[in-house]
């Protein structure tokens, strides 16, 4: 009894306090940059008694996961937890090491790997994708443009060989789901996938080296905690003024309530309207998505400085949702127009602006008087603005299984769908936008109502945020670059992503640290996340612990953290099928 007393003590003791981790190669030699990552042995156990999912308005505790890398010592410092944890070790070139805290108080030893197929698969999507060439550079900007901003084409289960037929129904599929990759496209580009995956499998050694990792990492520390699960989808994120970080689950209409230093959470089921039916206005859009709740789906987040209260975008209704995170109410305020609320911020006067991506309009709420104001956007032809009013009739035609989308031709330009997306406000009270398929991007004036529409050199401006100085800065999602525009000057200036290979990311979003002077930007095919300095023209290059790491939003505290959360569509891609919140320390 004494001696299994005495065990348990020494196990007690293991867990909860941890020495320095030291990383060395099999000759001895401390390796720097291997990435530490401290994981729980099991989850946390929840109350999912709501249908599978947390139950609605429950506080509940998670699990922290920490990853920090080591310094030139081949050193780490990991605190340790107050549960049963792990580590998990990782460095490019060498093989994965998993260790328990008793394993990892003498120094840890990893061997090389030297096989090619384990090499590649070490390897993030962006060197995948990279060596995808299919003669024509404008096809290749095409299917990075319309094939990798669900998920990553990159990933283990994108890049496995398929026959040109099981291409071809895959690419029905996410046409269905949104994408607008061209009716020519669609043609030629199963065969070309087919054989060069093939030909990637037979040769994994054409598959190159990622971004190196710096050893300035010695200084970062990465804190994740787990959100939604495999059927998820964690669109955006808020971190709001009460300390706390909100995030939406486009999927399964939840709404993450997080207190990011405790692991903390409660989750909120957004209640649907009577009459609302699965799949909200476009029922048939996710018809074979094997578990969904989406009768809002919700997509974009954004607080009111007047009183605290978020206001979320539905994507498949008509209305604009608020909700309070004092009493936890939500109240949904019905649209009159319009089609596919977006991206959501509020200006100074506390009013509501939103993108509705596919009528091609912005709206904006005016919370004194609870009316609606729209912008009608210019379509770029006649043709173009007829398809945009009858949108929403066609994909409401989906109920009846009609495959809209699939029946209609599709040009390069995509035409019929300019898609405004991102949005953002200058501190002088203007409302910019980018329009992804037409490279453009545009500004309101509310005291005009003037709507100017501004060409781009460069294509696929996806979403953008202004800086103190209002200056727009720009994610050009299938260039491998962001760009600053300076209104002031009507001038473009670009910058090359830090990334390796050379111009092989797709950066999704971004966020201006306005007091710091800094950019974030998601490496959205890269598993990374990006700083850039504005004054020192300097790059950080941060990497995430999960394999097909997806974001689509950065958000940044007053303190210099960032946080995004893992977002790929379907979270079954990530390397675990579990997306996370995670924020970075630099």
């Amino acid at each position: 009894m004494k001696k299994t007393v005495f065990a348990l003590l020494g196990l007690v003791a293991l867990q909860s306090f941890a020495a320095p981790v030291q990383v060395v190669d099999t000759h001895g030699k401390p390796l720097a940059t291997v990435m530490v990552s401290r994981q729980p042995v099991k989850a946390a156990v929840l109350d999912t008694s709501d249908e599978g999912y947390p139950a609605s308005g429950k506080l509940q505790q998670s699990y922290i996961e920490l990853t920090r890398f080591t310094d030139s010592q081949g050193r780490a410092d990991i605190p340790a937890a107050e549960h049963a944890w792990k580590l998990r070790l990782r460095k490019a070139g060498y093989k994965d090491r998993i260790v328990s805290p008793a394993e990892a108080s003498k120094p840890v030893v990893m061997q090389a790997e030297t096989d090619p197929a384990e090499l590649a698969a070490q390897r993030p999507s962006n060197a995948w994708t990279s060596t995808i060439d299919f003669g024509d550079a404008a096809l290749k900007k095409e299917f990075m443009l319309q094939c990798n901003y669900c998920h990553q084409q990159g990933g283990a289960l994108l890049r496995r060989e398929r026959s040109a037929d099981e291409w071809k129904e895959a690419m029905k599929r996410m046409v269905r789901y949104g994408s607008r990759l061209s009716s020519e496209a669609r043609e030629k580009i199963p065969a070309l996938l087919e054989a060069h995956w093939k030909d990637i499998a037979a040769h994994p050694e054409k598959v190159p080296a990622g971004t190196p990792w710096s050893a300035d990492l010695s200084k970062v520390t990465v804190r994740e905690m787990p959100v939604g699960d495999a059927m998820s989808q964690m669109h955006d994120l808020l971190v709001h003024s009460n300390g706390k970080v909100y995030i939406g689950d486009n999927l399964q209409d939840r709404l993450y309530e997080i207190e990011p230093t405790t692991g903390k959470f409660t989750v909120f089921h957004v209640p649907k309207q009577d009459g609302d039916r699965l799949g909200g206005l476009m029922p048939g859009r996710l018809v074979d998505f094997p578990k969904h709740q989406t009768y809002q789906g919700i997509h974009s987040l954004a607080e009111s400085t007047k009183d605290g209260h978020i206001f979320l975008t539905p994507s498949h209704q008509r209305r604009l949702i608020e909700f309070d995170p004092v009493s936890k109410q939500f109240v949904q305020h019905e649209m009159e127009r319009g089609f596919y609320p977006h991206t959501v911020r509020i200006d100074a006067k506390d009013r509501v602006w939103f993108t509705l991506a596919l009528s091609n309009q912005v709206a904006m709420f005016d919370r004194t008087t609870k009316q609606f104001t729209y912008y009608d956007l210019p379509a770029r032809s006649f043709m173009e603005g007829l398809t945009i009013k009858l949108t929403p009739t066609l994909m409401g035609l989906t109920r009846f299984g009609i495959p809209v989308a699939n029946l209609v031709k599709v040009d390069h330009q995509s035409t019929g769908v300019p898609l405004p997306y991102g949005l953002d406000i200058t501190p002088d009270g203007k409302v910019w936008i980018a329009r992804l398929y037409t490279n453009e991007i545009g500004v309101i004036d509310p005291d005009k109502g003037s709507v100017t529409m501004i060409a781009t050199p460069f294509t696929a401006p996806r979403r953008l945020r202004a800086d103190a100085q209002g200056n727009l800065w720009i994610a050009a999602f299938n260039e491998s670059l962001i760009a600053r525009y300076n209104p002031a000057k009507a001038e473009f200036t670009t910058f090359d992503l830090p990334v390796v290979p050379k111009g092989s990311d797709t950066p999704y979003s971004l966020n201006v640290d306005r007091q710091r002077n800094q950019v974030w930007v998601n490496g959205t095919n890269s598993d990374s996340v990006y700083r850039f300095d504005i004054a020192a023209g300097k790059w950080n290059v941060y990497p995430m612990q999960r394999k097909v790491t997806f974001t689509r939003d950065v958000e940044i505290t007053k303190d210099g953290k960032a946080y995004v959360s893992g977002a790929a569509f379907p979270s079954w891609h990530i390397e675990d099928q579990q997306p996370t919140l995670m924020e970075i320390t630099p």
